[in-house]
């Protein structure tokens, strides 16, 4: 094999060698992504309450204004979770900029207990940025004894700057809606059997 021919083959080689390691980069670099793209979605929508996403805050609106809004409530329960789940009020009006509590109650109609996780939005979808959570039910997982009813207490109020927003400001009506899905929670780490001692002698 003449020099030429062997500098060649190098050459031919070690291209292979880094569109193999450009690949596997590449595969790595999607599956981060892949599993990245949930939470960077769900904190997209917090952000900018895209599709109806309420925000969540720490304090009270130092703004109240004269014009008022109606806001219903809508309650839902994915199959698989045997609750009864409602809205105490139907509908409240409050003045924008206002600080309000409403209350939904859930029954666990079953005989088990039961774990759920509630999702959320409101609607228009346009109203997301502007709908402010100060306390809600759907923050954290809700477990229900058997036959047990909660209460469940929602402080909310409608941030002031909605009347800025070309696409919101004319908006009379926002519905609060939630569906209750059934949730895993964690089970205790089951204890290590001991090992079955052998009687039997030799």
């Amino acid at each position: 094999m003449s020099p030429h021919q062997i500098e060649t083959d190098k050459a031919r080689t070690g291209a292979n060698k880094r569109i193999v390691i450009a690949c596997s980069a590449f595969v790595v670099s999607m599956v981060g992504v892949s599993y990245a793209a949930v939470p960077l979605y769900q904190m997209f929508c917090q952000v900018t309450g895209y599709g109806g996403t309420t925000q969540r805050v720490e304090q009270m609106s130092e703004i109240i204004l004269d014009r008022k809004v109606k806001v219903r409530f809508d309650a839902n329960v994915a199959a698989g979770l045997p609750w009864a789940f409602k809205p105490v009020e139907r509908e409240v009006e409050l003045r924008i900029g206002e600080t309000i509590e409403i209350a939904y109650t859930a029954e666990n109609t079953s005989d088990q207990s039961t774990f759920g996780q509630a999702t959320f939005n409101v609607t228009p979808m346009s109203v997301g940025a502007y709908f402010n959570k100060i306390q809600c039910f759907c923050f954290t997982e809700t477990e229900l004894k058997p036959g047990e009813t909660m209460n469940m207490p929602v402080v909310f109020f409608v941030d002031p700057a909605i009347v800025d927003d070309v696409d919101a400001k004319d908006v009379t009506t926002i519905t609060l809606s939630y569906t209750f899905f059934p949730h895993a929670s964690e089970k205790p780490v089951a204890a290590v059997a001991e090992p079955v001692q052998d009687n039997n002698t030799l």
